[in-house]
């Protein structure tokens, strides 16, 4: 044999051994370590403590016996009276249907649920039924709780994005049992597509009214983004369960309006209106102008350093200055706005963070780490498949939680702490909450675009004295975590 024979032979054993060391020692970690659920946690509370996340199921296509999914808006309640927050949620259905994307021609099936998980004593043990579905509720994207016929107990309204609004009667004690009366209202029958809808007592008559934004469709094509549908304002009269009793009127029409929460943003005590169009791109302040009336005056919000259309909004005095301030994804990322003094004056932007490459659909404001200010949890919308990981990379938009951390001046730099990064998941609604009863926050969320894990989950803050991993999951079978791009 040859010299440099001994020497090829040589050096591969070598090869073969320096390959095994680097996957043993170096490889592994390294797969781990960018994987943000399986990180170790950096987030601190005041005390010092670790701050990480458990996630625990209330409903889900396995609790609910079918097919479950497309998991939108999200409201608590006690709704049977019994001392405990029950949970009303609502679920699209539709695994193809995407917000974000215009498909020429697509119509979604009329499918979809309204659900109640009504709570106990026990965070973990949740009484799960159906009150809406099918051609009831088709795909429906939000609702609110409001007690329309005045007998004690909290009503439902569902929004539907493929037609109308459904009035949901609780029927009192036997509400896990007995059937919900409802009517369809027929002034919302054939206009469109109603994204959202939030309740409140605009002219202080003790009756509350329905604020309701129509998109004009449920997947807006060029067509639909050139031409102004209204936002609507609903008056109860009499009777919520005869059609009569309810009177339409519109506050103004906007190109894909996605808003109308009702909101004293003014500070004068009467509930105000803020509206976002998706269109174009701003949102628009009703001003109530006395509070005795259903009279608004109209106000633009001018931003300065960014631009938000509102589908989701928060609000937080985060400047001390006593106004409220608006919290929303911008085109900058996870955005506040100031209010300014006349509120007629630009609204300056200030830049929270980003999820990016993922974008951000949900967020809540809530004291996380106990330091006195408020800090913000944010969910993404993720592209890719629905029903399957499929194949997507680290650069694609995918699942993610994450929270950031007030840095006491709110217009310095947000601390951005990752939970987990999904390949699939869309974190629509977030409601803070103490599930527990521990003293930190909790919060409660609906997950879809990651079919069979749609439905409602609870976070669980866990405190711990050493750093513990992000992220526990409750299921062993999970849509596969994945790293950050970098």
């Amino acid at each position: 044999m040859r010299t440099s024979d001994n020497f090829v032979i040589l050096m591969s054993k070598y090869y073969v051994i320096f390959t095994a060391i680097l996957l043993t020692t170096i490889s592994r970690p390294m797969l781990g370590q960018n994987l943000i659920g399986e990180s170790l946690t950096r987030a601190q509370a005041s005390d010092g403590s670790y701050i990480s996340w458990r996630e625990h199921i209330i409903d889900d296509p396995k609790i609910a016996g079918f097919a479950l999914s497309g998991s939108d808006g999200l409201v608590m309640g006690d709704i049977d009276r019994d001392g405990f927050e029950d949970i009303v949620s609502v679920h699209e259905f539709d695994a193809e249907y995407d917000s974000a994307s215009h498909v020429p021609g697509f119509v979604a099936p009329a499918e979809g649920h309204v659900r109640v998980a009504f709570g106990s004593e026990d965070p973990d043990l949740w009484f799960n039924i159906t009150i809406a579905e099918g051609s009831d509720a088709p795909a429906p994207e939000d609702v609110v709780v409001v007690d329309l016929n005045f007998d004690g107990y909290l009503d439902v309204v569902a929004a539907a994005e493929l037609s109308h609004l459904i009035y949901l009667q609780n029927p009192g004690p036997d509400a896990r049992q007995a059937d919900w009366p409802r009517l369809i209202l027929p002034l919302t029958q054939g206009r469109g597509s109603y994204i959202r809808v939030f309740a409140g007592d605009f002219d202080g008559d003790g009756i509350p009214e329905l604020t309701a934004p129509n998109k004009g469709a449920q997947s807006p094509g060029p067509e639909d983004y050139l031409r102004s549908t209204p936002v609507e304002l609903y008056k109860l009269v009499g009777d919520p369960l005869e059609a009569s009793s309810w009177q339409r009127s519109e506050l103004g029409s906007y190109s894909v309006p996605q808003n109308a929460e009702p909101i004293d943003l003014d500070s004068d005590g009467d509930l105000d209106i803020l509206v976002g169009s998706r269109g174009e791109g701003r949102l628009i302040f009703f001003e109530n102008d006395n509070g005795e009336s259903l009279d608004f005056t109209e106000h633009a919000i001018g931003i300065t350093g960014a631009s938000m259309s509102g589908f989701n909004l928060e609000y937080a005095d985060l400047n001390g200055d006593d106004k409220l301030d608006v919290i929303g994804a911008g085109s900058n990322g996870l955005t506040w706005i100031e209010q300014p003094t006349p509120i007629d004056n630009a609204w300056n932007a200030f830049t929270i963070g980003t999820l990016s490459p993922d974008s951000i659909t949900g967020m809540e404001v809530a004291d996380i780490d106990n330091d006195g200010d408020m800090d913000i949890i944010a969910g993404s919308y993720s592209r890719g498949p629905r029903t399957s990981d499929g194949d997507v990379t680290t650069t694609d938009a995918l699942g993610r939680l994450a929270w950031f951390e007030n840095p006491g001046d709110a217009k310095l730099e947000w601390r951005r702490h990752d939970i987990s990064r999904r390949k699939r998941g869309m974190f629509d609604k977030f409601i803070a909450r103490d599930l527990d009863g521990d003293g930190d926050v909790d919060f409660v969320g609906t997950r879809g675009n990651s079919t069979p894990f749609d439905g409602v989950f609870w976070l669980e803050q866990v405190r711990s004295a050493r750093p513990a991993r992000n992220f526990q999951p409750a299921r062993s079978q999970e849509s596969d975590e994945i790293p950050l791009p970098f």
